[in-house]
């Protein structure tokens, strides 16, 4: 299991169409992949349990992935949320 916290730097935060966009990166991975913010955790793959993240720009939130790629999810979701 790998665990990181991901500062979003994105313009206008997790809004739909960033939220779209980041389902579907997570949905190219094998592993459990989980987003959350203070004692809210949802599945990154489920675009309904994302809208409800509601974070904007400059937030924190953890990132949580298990399984044979969790490494790379990771890394590569933490590229997305960062602008890289």
């Amino acid at each position: 299991m790998k665990t990181k916290a991901v500062r979003i730097n994105l313009e206008n935060g997790l809004d739909a169409r960033p939220v779209a966009q980041l389902v579907q990166e997570a949905s190219k991975y094998e592993s459990k992949i989980y987003m959350g913010s203070e004692d809210k955790k949802v599945n990154a793959k489920s675009i309904m349990g994302m809208m409800t993240l509601v974070l904007n720009n400059g937030e924190e939130l953890i990132v949580t992935a298990d399984g044979e790629d969790e490494e790379l999810a990771v890394d590569n979701i933490e590229k997305f949320l960062t602008g890289n």
